[in-house]
Parts: C-alpha cells; structure tokens; sequence
C-alpha cells in the first residue's frame, strides 16, 4: 500500500461521522495494547522457562560439585607426590567413620525420622534394594556372555555389576543435595533422606556377608593354581600393609576377621567330590561337622542312631562357616537401635524432641554425626590418589561392568520406580523418597566387595581396580541422572 492510498483511507475516516472515527481509533489501540501484552507474555514465559532450567540444573550440579571438591581436597591430600597426610591417617579416618560418624549419622536421623506408621509404609525401599540386585545379576551374566571374561571371573563380574554402594555414598549425596537451600524436597530434606538411606543399607550388609561371601570364594578348579604362586602378588597385598585403602574403606581392620578357611573354596568342597585336589588342603567335612575342629578323628561313626542327612549336614556345615557375626557391625547396629526407639512412643519421648531428657545424648551425636559426609569424600579421594593396581580382568570386561552399573541399570531403575508408583506401592506426594529409590539403581558397586574379596583372597587386584574406574565414571554418570532424576522426580 503506497502513501497515496494510505492518505485516501484517512481522509474517508475523517469524513466519517465523530462517533464512528472515536471507535475505530479506540479499536486499533486496543488491538496494539493487547499485542503488546501478548509479545510481553510470550517473553516473559520464555526467560522464566530459560531460567528455571537453568535454576534446575545448578540445583542438580552444584551438590556434586561440592562432593567434587571434597574428592578433589583429599586426592590432593593423599596423592603420592605430596603426601601431605600419610596412608595410615586415611585408614584411621576409615575407622572413626565406620565405627564412629556413619552410626552417629544413622541413629540420630533414622530414630527421629522413624514412627510405628511410617515403617510400615517404608517397606518398598528393601525391595527396592533385592529387585535392583536381581536385575544386576542380570546384567553381569549378559556381561559375562558378552565380554567373556576369564573363566575364573566369571562369578566375579556377576558380582561387582549386581551389588551396589548403598551406604556411604548415598548419604553423601542426600547430604550434599539437601545442603543447597533451593533442594528439591522440603525443609525435612535431610532427615528423610538419612533416613531412607539407612533403612535399605542393612538388606545390603546381610546379602554381603552371606550370599557375596560364598560366591566370592577361590574358584575350586583354580585354588590349586592359586596356591602355587600365579598369584603371589595379590596374596602379598592382602597380608601386607601396603593392603589398596579402596579394600579397608568399608571394613577396618578386616584381617582380624580372617579364618581357618576364608581363603579356600569350603563350599565347593563340601558339597562336591573332587579327586583331582589334595585333601590335606581342605578340612575333614565329617569331623567339623560332628563336634568341630577339635573332634576326635577316631570317634566311631557307627554309634550315631539318629544319623544327620547328608545333605542337611553339608548345609549346616556351610551356615556354620557363614560370618553372619559379622552383620552386627557399628552401622547395622545404630540402624536397629534406631528403628527400635523411633517405634516405641516412650522410648523416643527420651531422646527426641525438644526438652527432652536425653536430648544432650543426641545433641552430641549429631554434631558427631555431620564430620561423615566430608571425611567419607576425603577418604574417597585418598582411596583414588592411589591409581588402579594393574588388573588381568581386561579392558572389555572392565568397560562392560561400568556401562551396565553405571549407565544401563539406572535406566531400568526409572522403569521399575515408574512401574512402583503407578501401582501405588510408593509413599505418596514424597520426592525425597523416590529419589533415594532411584539412587539405590545410580551407585557404583559397593566398595565393601572389595573388603570381601580381600578376605576371601579372590580377586583382590581385579576389585581395587574395577572399584577405582567405576568410582571415576560414577562422578559424570551421577551428573547426567542426578540431572534427569531432578526433571523427572515430579512425574514418577
């Protein structure tokens, strides 16, 4: 439209009667007002969108950055060149979080956060922890098949893809994310989140020193081979005190744990005839399960009338060799205690609450409690200063235990915590609970097998190794989902 036709349309509105002219001008300012509302809207919807993800992402990234740095402070710390603080400190620093801070943390947070009606409700999170070990021992037999492994590994791979980290590093990552005063989850954050952590980890400690402790036995077609020095270095490390901080980060002081037959393949020989091992390498099944090791030999078999079946005497003599002691450590032991008080009113009337008569008790412990988090990533960054031990796993295997622990299994996990809260099984309107159940599905594998191998003197170097590169690929993967876990946690 040129100048002269624009004119020719002005002089015909003018032309036109007052009121007529009055409301075409009030027409047209109210159609620009309204595009310029609808244009401010448009980008004002648009920054906020851009910067609430923008809001997100640092929500998710700054926790592990914070985790990152306390790493990165006790790498430095460690680290060979420097040696600014000696090994034997880090193995202390290993104690006093095993038998001091973790179940301090525990007892305090778990017992408060605990009532008779919310442990019913929390029943899910144990399962949680068997359906993501099943699935794992899944992906370490399609690992085996794939990357074919050494055949004495091949329960080894089974294992270290099956069982994850549920204790020390989850609760680092709850207490890092609910450190930031724009989490996600409520002003309760870090209690429940303590919490759930601490509720599930016992089902792990239980399924390791029973089920992993068997399976992590020499293979009994290669103890003889094993015995005869091909592994000599692993044996040296285990006894020496130069023993990898990744094996006693879990577990101090482990080899005063060992037994007479921690190191052999008992289950094998209990429950198989072999021919081709020597029996003076293994006990005599008879005689240990008759009365122990220090039965007579001689003792006649001939006067036993009510003869033990076979196959029940094996069994027995297998559950008397399991370290089911072993499960009562400091940690286990806060969680019960926790548990117990948190359900019984009166009980909890004493150590919880404000005015309450022992509250200095659990004022004390939870100051003990909040040294955890940071000596755990310090001590992790000790425990990586040292580097990997060469390992004869290869670099197949290695990568395939990494990718289905790190990266496909938690992927799974969004389906199955899906799945779960479709069918109500979930706490209802609770994201911090849905995240910890994610989490059990994201860790790395638990660096107490390394502790269990250590003592069953199978795969020592092959564990230290493994845990150190999945620890080292645990620091992007758990970025990448703590990510998608903080989009999506709302949708689950």
């Amino acid at each position: 439209m040129n100048l002269l036709s624009v004119t020719q349309v002005f002089c015909r509105k003018l032309t036109r009667p007052p009121g007529l002219l009055l409301f075409h001008v009030l027409n047209n300012c109210w159609f620009l007002v309204q595009t310029d509302k609808m244009s401010r809207y448009l980008t004002e919807l648009y920054q906020n969108n851009m910067k609430s993800s923008g809001e997100d992402l640092l929500t998710a990234i700054i926790p592990l950055m914070n985790l990152l740095s306390l790493t990165a402070i006790g790498l430095v710390l460690a680290h060979p060149k420097t040696q600014i603080i000696p090994r034997a400190t880090f193995k202390l620093l290993s104690k006093l979080v095993f038998a001091l801070f973790l179940p301090c943390l525990i007892f305090t947070e778990l017992g408060e956060s605990t009532t008779l009606e919310n442990f019913a409700q929390w029943w899910f999170i144990p399962i949680n922890v068997l359906i993501s070990t099943a699935i794992g021992c899944f992906l370490g037999y399609l690992v085996v098949i794939i990357c074919r492994p050494p055949p004495q590994f091949k329960r080894f791979t089974i294992i270290m893809t099956a069982f994850g980290n549920t204790g020390n590093l989850p609760l680092a990552i709850v207490g890092s994310v609910c450190h930031t005063a724009d989490n996600p989850f409520g002003p309760h954050c870090h209690s429940r989140g303590v919490a759930y952590v601490s509720f599930s980890s016992w089902v792990s400690v239980i399924l390791v020193y029973t089920l992993v402790y068997h399976m992590m036995e020499p293979p009994l077609e290669y103890y003889e081979i094993i015995e005869e020095g091909v592994e000599i270095e692993e044996e040296q490390a285990v006894n020496d005190a130069s023993r990898p901080l990744l094996v006693e980060a879990e577990w101090p002081g482990i080899e005063d744990k060992e037994t007479e037959h921690s190191k052999t393949p008992f289950i094998a020989r209990t429950f198989q005839s072999i021919s081709n091992v020597s029996e003076s390498s293994f006990p005599d099944i008879e005689v240990l399960g008759e009365g122990g090791r220090n039965s007579p030999r001689s003792s006649p078999r001939s006067i036993r009338c009510l003869a033990e079946p076979k196959v029940m005497r094996r069994i027995r003599i297998v559950a008397e060799q399991t370290p089911i002691q072993h499960i009562l450590q400091p940690p286990t032991i806060a969680s019960l205690l926790a548990i117990i008080i948190g359900t019984v009113p009166q009980l909890k009337a004493l150590f919880f609450g404000y005015d309450v008569p022992l509250s200095f008790v659990t004022d004390s412990l939870e100051i003990l409690g909040g040294a955890m988090v940071p000596s755990v990533m310090l001590m992790l960054g000790g425990m990586l200063a040292e580097g990997p031990i060469d390992s004869t796993l290869g670099l197949r295997t290695t990568v395939g235990i990494s990718i289905a622990r790190l990266l496909v299994l938690p992927v799974l996990g969004i389906g199955i915590v899906a799945l779960s809260d479709k069918m109500n099984l979930l706490v209802q309107v609770d994201a911090m609970y849905r995240f910890v159940l994610l989490l059990q599905y994201t860790m790395p594998s638990a660096i107490l097998l390394g502790a269990i191998a250590s003592l069953r003197g199978y795969a020592v170097g092959k564990a230290s190794s493994l845990l150190f590169w999945q620890h080292v690929f645990a620091l992007l993967s758990l970025s990448l989902y703590i990510v998608i876990y903080f989009k999506i946690i709302s949708y689950v």
